[in-house]
């Protein structure tokens, strides 16, 4: 942090490319001599003697290679060279004062919704613009874009800016303290009872698992229709037989709704982890281990597991919550916005009556409801209402195990630290 009050800050910023047929079969085979060329190099490293094993000797393996194979050399020479050579001999001569730093990317917004990138051998390329980049007069030697890299999914090739800004060291958050309890029936129940639904119920109406909930009733029944037409189409390769071209566009097609599902998912977790960044000060959640939750209860054949299909279901929904991806959010947002992401221990929320502190199996009457066995109390209301409740307690009695930023290091790079805080 400065004296004035800044603070350097780096993010990645995504943006969707716009690509002729012509442009996506070039970067397509690009991405295809990258992959090979990463396979030749791990090849060669193992082959070659230690002793001969080195930077400048994988730079002229690749450089030999690229005039072997044409096909290798419809990679850029940039990405193809894994030492990038070039790359460090340009860093020296800046420092040295014989050039400026090195700029690979040319970028220019052209208006509102569209801008236009430079990429090797492909040329001048749209990509959508839907957030305010330092590139032009805006861009310095503190706020620039630095490097930038390709990626492709399902629904098409995006592009991934690395940022580096000097931003104003944010103010203390003064907004109010919330627990949350990440759960299915209520994906992000709040102490305060500002839950936060995205209107799209874990189960269908039957009390199976919905796994595609994030996909229109009209999509679903093409996403059923296609994979039926795949499992048949399957039938008619034999083993070892590579994939016909009519069923690879059957899962092409399957990706693509798989990719639009998460895509909503993504923009539902981002526009709400945004919207509690801004609202609360201090946000508290449990520190969870996903991966233990969503272990399989199939067991073994002496010891075979019980409710086997119902675990399955209830791993699936958690797995399409993705909170762990909620809490990563959360936890640069909150710091972003000056407030405090605080994680206490998860055992016994959901058991723990909030209203009298009586904890028993007893309590959960069911997935949604909470009813405490106590006879002096007889407390009831929704379990994950009460859970978050739990949640906010354990943070006033002083057992949080992680805060982010760590006390006393507001303004810096968010840190961790494993001490207590004082009750409130």
């Amino acid at each position: 942090m400065s004296e004035l009050g800044l603070v350097n800050r780096q993010f990645g910023h995504r943006a969707r490319l716009a690509l002729s047929p012509a442009e996506i079969r070039i970067i397509d085979d690009q991405a295809h001599a990258a992959r090979t060329m990463w396979n030749c190099l791990h090849s060669w490293w193992q082959m070659m003697p230690k002793a001969k094993r080195g930077l400048a000797a994988a730079d002229e393996a690749i450089r030999q290679a690229r005039q072997d194979l044409d096909y290798l050399a419809e990679l850029p020479a940039q990405a193809a060279q894994a030492v990038l050579k070039t790359y460090f001999q340009s860093w020296k001569n800046c420092w040295e004062g014989r050039a400026d730093e090195p700029n690979f990317l040319n970028i220019v917004r052209v208006h509102r919704r569209w801008g236009m990138v430079n990429i090797p051998k492909v040329g001048r390329v749209r990509f959508r613009w839907t957030k305010d980049l330092p590139v032009g007069k805006r861009a310095d030697k503190d706020n620039r874009i630095t490097g930038a890299r390709l990626v492709k999914d399902a629904l098409g090739w995006h592009i991934t800016f690395r940022v580096r800004g000097l931003e104003t060291a944010p103010e203390p958050h003064q907004g109010p303290q919330v627990g949350i309890d990440a759960g299915v029936n209520t994906p992000l129940a709040l102490s305060n009872k500002d839950h936060q639904d995205h209107g799209r119920p874990p189960r269908r109406p039957d009390g199976t698992a919905d796994r595609d909930k994030w996909l229109t009733q009209k999509e679903k029944t093409k996403l059923l229709t296609l994979e039926r037409q795949a499992a048949h189409q399957k039938t008619f390769r034999e083993k070892g037989e590579k994939t016909s071209r009519r069923l690879q566009h059957t899962y092409d097609q399957i990706k693509q709704l798989r990719a639009k599902a998460t895509r909503r998912a993504v923009d539902w977790q981002h526009r709400t982890t945004t919207y509690l960044a801004r609202t609360y000060g201090t946000v508290v959640v449990e520190q969870l281990n996903i991966t233990n939750m969503v272990t399989s209860a199939r067991g073994t054949i002496e010891e075979p597991g019980k409710n086997v299909k119902a675990k399955a279901g209830l791993n699936r929904s958690i797995a399409q919550e993705a909170w762990g991806r909620t809490v990563t959010m959360l936890t640069y947002k909150t710091a972003r916005h000056g407030g405090r992401l605080i994680k206490v221990p998860a055992p016994n929320t959901s058991r723990r009556c909030s209203a009298c502190g009586f904890t028993t199996p007893g309590n959960r009457e069911d997935q949604a409801t909470f009813v405490c066995k106590n006879p002096d109390c007889g407390f009831q209301c929704n379990a994950d209402w009460n859970a978050a409740r739990n949640i906010l307690h354990l943070y006033w009695t002083g057992h949080a195990i992680v805060e982010i930023p760590a006390a006393g290091s507001r303004g810096r790079r968010a840190g961790k630290s494993v001490k207590p805080v004082t009750a409130r």
